[in-house]
């Protein structure tokens, strides 16, 4: 229900369970005479009360989009044309969780919710490391959704346009990953049928995970839903124009060939299209540039399985992912060392890490595309704990927190990171908006920290980074 009043907004946020009463008083006691809707909204976000998602649903006067059954919604992660997944915590738990929610134009169609929950249901029967696992299915009023674990890293997509492309032996072991997971799905007589890079998550582990089995064995019912939703249109123009059964195992090998040979080279094998008429065709997929020209330098027993998995004729590809699983494990130590083509250029360094605390989502955008663009990998979180946490795995060359994200936990924060990073030699750095001014003065610059304030911009940050940086190697 919509509200208008303060008295509402209060009365709303304790009965969704979006916030504790402690924080309702501390925002009015800091406001004082100043407080209304929007001002009391601004100060529970600097408060780390509530999200910048929150916020911005808040801030409309509206109240949908907060919570879903027992569950409320932190931020949006990802958006498609048949549903949108948000980060959400469980209100008794504070269990973080992924919840995925089909969008509200489907909702009065019969056949789309019928989709949409055979999805959950058919994921909750996926109980294995390399496949994101559903835990619950629900509905709240009108509104669809289910839970499953939040993987804390990302998809493959973005990982890419970040890093370009991966060295044979993480693509390898990625890829293995992904296999093993369509291994044990084939073998409860499962296929993904829509096997692509934004379809694979890397958690903050290492491990390589399948989501979205939503297409699973159910082209033709997809047939009657609004043709916005993506299909399998690639997988049904190689299976039409090779004489291949519909649904056919061997039809996820070619896409994981597909996967793994971006992996690899940075290059997508065939040019990325939205346009169904661009997927539905056939030379798309059939006349695709060997790896082996696109990077020379890879070792033969790759060029041989990514070659296998993307042969156009199903009869000459793997028949089965036990089959690739056992090529990929043995294409380890002395197999990975030997390349298609002799080459003397060595492999580029990694990027070095850089950790960023916000949890805005646009401000996140911007951070994620400045510092990769200064030739940085960027870790973007939203609790400052596991950022700290994330120090010793990943030995960043810096770690950034945003003020205006963190609210009032800004000193504590800065002051428990300058102490952790300072023994590893790894450079701390807030930045703090105008109005944050005053707190610079309880926190004054040391060896292992600066603090940036008033018009801080992200040259300002990169430039006092790479200062730091610099400082550390002389």
């Amino acid at each position: 229900m919509p509200f208008s009043t303060l008295a509402q907004l209060e009365e709303l946020l304790l009965r969704l369970r979006l916030v504790d009463p402690a924080h309702l008083q501390e925002a009015r006691r800091v406001l004082g005479a100043r407080v209304t809707v929007e001002t009391f909204i601004k100060e529970l976000e600097m408060l780390g009360a509530i999200t910048s998602y929150q916020s911005g649903v808040l801030r409309k006067h509206e109240t949908e989009g907060l919570r879903l059954g027992g569950y409320k919604l932190l931020y949006r992660n990802a958006s498609g044309s048949f549903a949108r997944v948000f980060r959400g915590s469980a209100v008794d738990s504070a269990q973080v969780v992924a919840i995925k929610v089909l969008r509200q134009r489907f909702v009065d169609d019969p056949r789309a919710v019928m989709l949409f929950r055979r999805e959950g249901e058919l994921g909750k029967r996926l109980q294995h490391k390399n496949i994101v696992p559903i835990y619950e299915v629900g509905s709240d009023g009108n509104q669809h959704y289910f839970t499953m674990e939040f993987v804390e890293g990302g998809n493959f997509r973005d990982f890419i346009k970040i890093r370009k492309k991966f060295s044979p032996t993480d693509a390898t072991k990625y890829v293995l990953d992904i296999a093993e997971g369509l291994e044990y799905a084939l073998s409860l007589g499962l296929t993904h049928r829509d096997l692509k890079l934004s379809n694979v998550l890397l958690s903050s582990q290492g491990v390589a995970k399948l989501v979205d089995f939503g297409l699973a064995g159910q082209d033709a019912a997809f047939a009657a839903i609004d043709d916005e939703v993506d299909r399998a249109i690639e997988y049904a123009a190689i299976e039409k124009n090779t004489g291949a059964p519909e649904n056919d195992p061997r039809s996820d090998l070619y896409f994981l060939g597909a996967i793994y040979y971006e992996l690899l080279t940075g290059q997508p094998p065939y040019a990325p299209s939205k346009r169904a008429e661009d997927r539905k065709l056939f030379s798309r997929y059939r006349d695709v540039r060997p790896v082996r020209e696109v990077d020379p330098g890879l070792p033969r027993a790759i060029v041989a399985i990514v070659d296998k998995l993307m042969a156009i004729d199903p009869d000459e590809r793997y028949q089965s992912p036990t089959q690739v699983v056992a090529d990929l494990r043995q294409c380890t130590g002395t197999a990975l060392a030997a390349p298609a083509v002799e080459v003397v250029e060595a492999a580029p360094p990694l990027a070095p890490v850089i950790i960023c605390v916000e949890s805005r989502a646009k401000q996140q955008d911007a951070l994620r595309e400045y510092f990769t663009k200064h030739g940085y990998r960027v870790l973007v979180l939203t609790d400052p704990i596991r950022a700290l946490n994330r120090v010793d795995s990943d030995h960043p060359a810096g770690v950034i927190f945003i003020g205006e994200s963190l609210g009032k936990e800004v000193v504590p924060v800065f002051l428990a990171a300058v102490k952790r990073c300072k023994k590893k030699g790894v450079p701390v750095i807030l930045a703090l908006s105008k109005k944050m001014g005053t707190l610079a003065e309880e926190l004054p610059d040391s060896p292992g920290g600066r603090v940036l304030k008033e018009a801080v911009t992200l040259r300002d940050i990169r430039q006092a980074l790479t200062e730091m940086r610099d400082a550390n190697q002389t």
